[in-house]
């Protein structure tokens, strides 16, 4: 996930942008294939000192007129101005910044996916088993232990396909021009932009600088990830508290031990989740912060989106990696289970657990 959001793969994407802006309007007659493919080779060989592009972008306000500038150098001066032709810099930034979310997506949700599996089977082997339901931290009535465990599986699943539809839907391609007019193209920027989307396999769309709805649609849905995997990880290490013992993270060498008490056994994985809960919802409302932009582009709010959208994958990627660690390692006490349901004295019916459970779980393989 680091590597996604470092400077070399930005400059790469920025770079990919450049060339399929060229492609594109070579098909529309814009400028020559041979222009456009010169532009094209020379986004592929044009090496970059991230520092230098970094220190040169702080002082422009934005990394493309640096960037722009090294690729028209390293163009014959009679098709240097061919390059970025009706583009403007935050059509660089913005479709580089959907293409990293696109790659992200997908490593997060291959986490997800490791650990609704495992948390499936789970449930599953324990759909009968009678575990104490708590409310309001209280004993309440009996439940079925594979019913928690459907219930955190239904929750995980249900937030990573709602992540998962929000980047489809709005992770698209940005080409707008200086004022998101698409001018000087001669009526061909829409054209243009649909070859792009298709190169960069981005969805289509109008010039969206200062709709940033789909950004925070984004931001909002890692959010709601984050935080059902934080309810997960909170369940588990209630239920791996000594006094309770329903459950423990897997045993792992050197892996939730105390620098100063040898006997303990930290619920590590559910820590990472739970640290990452605490720190989503700021995040997010960052990006929600950004969307009264101004006119046709903001000051300020966008400019913000890159870095916290990078954290929040960071965030979502660390927490679901951590628990699909303890999802497919979980250890459950079946015995510790029976003795604190018998201690608490409020018998053994589990209502419709078991039906419950089933439908959970349909509903989960009917999505996979």
């Amino acid at each position: 996930m680091l590597a996604l959001f470092d400077d070399a793969a930005t400059i790469a994407h920025a770079l990919a942008f450049e060339a399929v802006l060229a492609r594109a309007q070579s098909r529309e007659g814009l400028i020559s294939d041979d222009v456009a493919e010169t532009i094209a080779a020379a986004c592929e060989t044009l090496s970059i000192d991230p520092g230098e592009l970094a220190d040169e972008a702080a002082l422009a306000g934005t990394l493309a007129i640096p960037l722009v500038r090294r690729l028209r150098a390293a163009l014959p001066t009679n098709i240097a101005d061919k390059a970025h032709l009706g583009a403007t810099s935050q059509d660089v930034a913005d479709t580089a910044l959907m293409l990293q979310v696109k790659h992200a997506t997908i490593l997060v949700l291959a986490d997800s996916d490791r650990i609704t599996r495992a948390l499936a089977l789970l449930a599953t082997a324990h759909v009968t088993t009678p575990a104490i339901g708590r409310t309001l931290l209280q004993d309440a009535l009996p439940v079925s232990f594979g019913l928690r465990i459907a219930q955190w599986t239904a929750g995980i699943d249900d937030a990573a396909t709602r992540l998962a539809s929000e980047v489809s839907a709005n992770a698209r391609i940005q080409f707008g021009g200086a004022a998101g007019t698409r001018a000087g193209l001669n009526g061909k920027g829409s054209l243009v932009a649909a070859h792009m989307a298709d190169s960069l396999a981005l969805a289509k769309a109008a010039p969206w600088h200062a709709r940033r709805v789909g950004v925070a649609a984004i931001a909002a849905a890692l959010g709601i990830l984050i935080g059902t995997l934080g309810k997960m990880a909170r369940d588990v290490s209630l239920l791996a508290q000594n006094a309770v013992g329903e459950l423990r993270e897997p045993a792992i060498p050197g892996r939730g031990g105390s620098s100063a008490m040898a006997h303990k056994r930290n619920p590590t994985g559910c820590q990472v989740a739970l640290a990452a809960a605490v720190r989503a919802p700021g995040l997010v409302a960052t990006i929600l912060g950004g969307l009264p932009a101004e006119e046709e582009r903001g000051l300020g709010g966008w400019q913000a989106e890159g870095p916290v959208l990078a954290e929040l994958f960071l965030l979502a990627a660390g927490s679901a990696s951590a628990l699909a660690t303890v999802a497919e390692g979980l250890e459950v006490d079946a015995a510790g289970i029976a003795r604190n349901l018998a201690a608490a004295g409020i018998g053994e019916d589990i209502g419709e657990s078991a039906a419950i459970v089933t439908a959970l779980l349909e509903q989960h393989r009917t999505k996979n």
